[in-house]
């Protein structure tokens, strides 16, 4: 019979106040006939084979915590942090490993001879504490009943499945294919989500199937692992700015091994970093406990980690989830993705995410892009990244953009101007194209049968020669002698011959005061497009008055109040515009040493004084030194950004300091000075406000991401604030580091 020390219940009472506590029982299955058969000392061998197994084995599992034995009953008690998604699920899935291992150890020793096992468990709650020794008895009593009603089989095929299914686990025949995940920028492979794969023609190929059977029968802490440990290990060629998305179930992250430390290990296996990993949890499992979880997840964060929602706008709990968690990206779900480019109501839902994720700082990536017209809309209405068949299919390894693809995106991006989209190619849409010579019944038909369908472009060798607008037509067709008049003759003698034909280039302002200037009969025609002279696609008026208010509406809501310099989504799009040029350009970053002190000291009208001072110094610089097509925008509070094109940014940045220097002077009293501080209070060794900048000198032969030229410019401002008296520090990337790179450059 098995009994309890004072230190055991004492060790189990600790346990669960800290959390669950699950306990695992095992035992020889027909112990009695087995004895019977082959006699006690048969019996004794297989008990104390169990025992040396179980020794060797138990390392594995450091959550198990206590092990007690009583004939061939075997008591595993696992601990679990408070908290933890199915607890019971989590203890099961340890005991049916240790059991499957067992037997096959028991196999290899006895051969037929060798027994089965029967598995049990039961959990015991922080609520149990106060009477330890009466919950571990009722415990003991449920897992024994659990044992003998399961009676360790699973019966027919639903064994040879199991045993299937720990077969992959064990061989780790499971692979990983990756699917790029594109900047709408540039074109590139911004990352990769790693997608699972079960072995090739078998029942678990699927990973739905796959993970649903691990989650079913208590295996997905260890096939999440797996999966987790073979999408890093396929990373080989994953870029320094790139990022790998591993798809984790939400419940996962309570997973006690769930540890950083793991992963980190296989990351520098491979010279990656938790920079490199975003840990993707889908939105179709909810999170019960958010508390937790955010405690968890900013764990992994502090080390470098970041997070993804998944599956956004699919239903379920995908709002709570992002408030809760607040990711760093946001996966929009391929069903909100589908025909946006023709369903109003899809994309107003998504403007709502767009106008979140930027006041959030959080990155959308749209899923399932299937079609070029859906690519254009989500460019258009300025969705971060996008993945999908149309950009790429998953594959084995880590590889580049289709070029094609990467340049369609490149050329939509460049047609956007500086304040949007500000030519008319950015908002073009595919039409039906007839040849001149084709009935004119065709294009009626056409027209009957598609009813949402307005109108009809004439193209010839590829050129656009004419429009039929569907009204129009039949109106003529509805006359006297219409039909058979023209039924049988070519389109070409009904189609207007002048239509309003624009290249792409052509601001989409200049486009609106050519489309109203027509006759009132055309004011609401299509506005025809080119591409080179090829016809590209049309503009209905209604797109483009639209995209005139939504220009002028950002222009007003983005600009500083302050200063009227562009604010951040301005810069955000300006900087991804020069990345996707190709080109080589600098970027420096500002902003004010004891900025704070001033305010305290002068007080805020003086100190909004000082900030508008420094962005007229920004600006003159820039036109004395810098280039035509330089841009200032204003970051926020003191911080401003300057991207010039300039060969000689070192001269722009001495200029900034000369004139700041300068001018700084007379916004301080001589009389009084007073004694310069810290944010913290504490006296520094200066006599007023610098200024700091950061010199970023991209070349174009590096595959530039806008956070790779952040995090740059980040390191050089803390050496530069850490310098006495205004100064910039540089930095250039792209090219191998030349000598003196990263000094201290400008004024004590």
């Amino acid at each position: 019979m098995l009994t309890w020390s004072d230190r055991d219940l004492e060790l189990i009472a600790f346990r669960m106040k800290q959390g669950a506590v699950g306990l695992i029982y095992l035992d020889i299955a027909r112990f009695q006939e087995l004895e019977e058969l082959r006699g006690r000392l048969f019996c004794d061998r297989v008990i104390g084979s169990m025992k040396q197994a179980l020794s060797e084995l138990l390392p594995e599992w450091p959550s198990i915590f206590l092990q007690r034995t009583a004939g061939d009953d075997f008591f595993l008690y696992v601990g679990m942090e408070r908290g933890l998604a199915d607890a019971g699920r989590y203890a099961l899935e340890i005991g049916l490993q240790i059991k499957r291992k067992l037997e096959r150890h028991l196999a290899g020793l006895y051969g037929p001879d060798a027994p089965d096992l029967h598995l049990g468990g039961a959990l015991l709650g922080p609520a149990d504490d106060k009477d330890a020794g009466k919950a571990v008895y009722d415990a003991v009593k449920r897992a024994i009943r659990d044992a003998r009603r399961t009676d360790g089989t699973d019966g027919g095929e639903q064994e040879a499945r199991a045993a299937r299914f720990l077969s992959i686990l064990e061989r780790q025949t499971i692979e990983s294919v990756y699917q790029p995940i594109v900047s709408f920028v540039d074109g590139r492979a911004f990352g990769y989500e790693a997608l699972t794969r079960g072995p090739r023609g078998t029942d678990f190929q699927s990973p739905l199937e796959l993970f649903k059977f691990a989650e079913r029968e208590g295996f997905l802490y260890s096939l999440d692992r797996l999966a987790r440990e073979k999408a890093i290990a396929g990373c080989a060629g994953l870029a320094r700015e790139q990022r790998v998305f591993i798809n984790i179930p939400a419940q996962v992250i309570h997973d006690p091994e769930f540890t950083p430390g793991r992963t980190m290990k296989l990351l520098e296996e491979r010279g990656l970093s938790p920079h490199n990993v975003v840990f993707e949890i889908t939105e179709r499992c909810s999170i019960e406990d958010f508390t937790t979880a955010k405690k968890i997840l900013q764990h992994y964060r502090n080390q470098g980690y970041q997070i993804a929602i998944d599956d956004a706008g699919a239903g379920y709990s995908s709002l709570q989830a992002i408030a809760e968690l607040q990711p760093d990206f946001i996966k929009v779900d391929r069903s909100l993705i589908h025909n946006i480019h023709k369903d109003k109501i899809k994309e107003h839902i998504l403007e709502t995410f767009v106008a979140f994720a930027d006041k959030m700082n959080i990155r959308l990536i749209a899923e399932g892009i299937e079609q070029a017209d859906d690519l254009h809309k989500l460019m258009q209405m300025g969705v971060h990244f996008g993945q999908g068949y149309l950009l790429a299919k998953p594959a084995a390894g880590i590889g580049p953009v289709d070029e094609g693809i990467a340049e369609q995106i490149r050329r939509r991006r460049q047609l956007r101007g500086a304040n949007g989209f500000m030519t008319v190619g950015s908002i073009v849409s595919p039409i039906r194209t007839f040849g001149p010579e084709t009935h004119i019944s065709e294009v009626a038909r056409f027209f009957k049968d598609n009813e949402s369908e307005a109108g009809a472009v004439i193209v010839s060798d590829g050129a656009p020669v004419g429009l039929v607008m569907r009204e129009r037509l039949f109106q003529q067709l509805a006359g006297q002698y219409g039909i058979p008049l023209y039924w049988n003759r070519p389109i070409g003698k009904l189609m207007d011959r002048s239509p309003l034909i624009v290249d792409e280039h052509v601001p989409i302002d200049q486009v609106s005061q050519m489309a109203t200037a027509r006759e009132t009969s055309n004011l609401y025609d299509f506005v025809i497009i080119t591409s080179a002279d090829r016809f590209a696609g049309v503009a209905s008026i209604r797109a483009i008055l639209e995209s005139i208010t939504q220009v002028r509406i950002e222009v007003a809501r983005i600009a500083n109040p302050l200063t009227g310099l562009p604010g951040n989504q301005h810069i955000q799009m300006e900087l991804g515009r020069r990345i996707a040029d190709n080109g080589s350009f600098s970027v420096i970053y500002a902003d004010l040493d004891f900025f704070k002190w001033f305010n305290d000291r002068y007080g805020f009208r003086k100190g909004d004084e000082l900030i508008q001072f420094t962005a007229d110094v920004l600006q003159e610089a820039s036109s004395v030194c810098g280039m035509p097509d330089d841009f200032v925008g204003h970051i926020g509070g003191d911080d401003f950004i300057v991207m010039t094109k300039s060969g000689t940014p070192h001269r722009l940045c001495e200029e900034i300091i000369r004139r700041f220097d300068a001018g700084i002077v007379a916004f301080l009293d001589p009389a009084e000075p007073g004694q310069v501080v810290d944010r913290e209070g504490r006296p520094v060794e200066a006599d007023r406000v610098n200024i700091s900048l950061s010199l970023i000198i991209c070349e174009c032969s590096s595959t530039l991401t806008a956070e790779y030229i952040s995090t740059a410019a980040a390191k050089l401002k803390k050496r530069a604030k850490a310098h006495t008296g205004s100064v910039y520090y540089y930095e250039r990337i792209g090219q191998p580091v030349a000598n003196g790179e990263g000094q201290a450059c400008g004024q004590p």
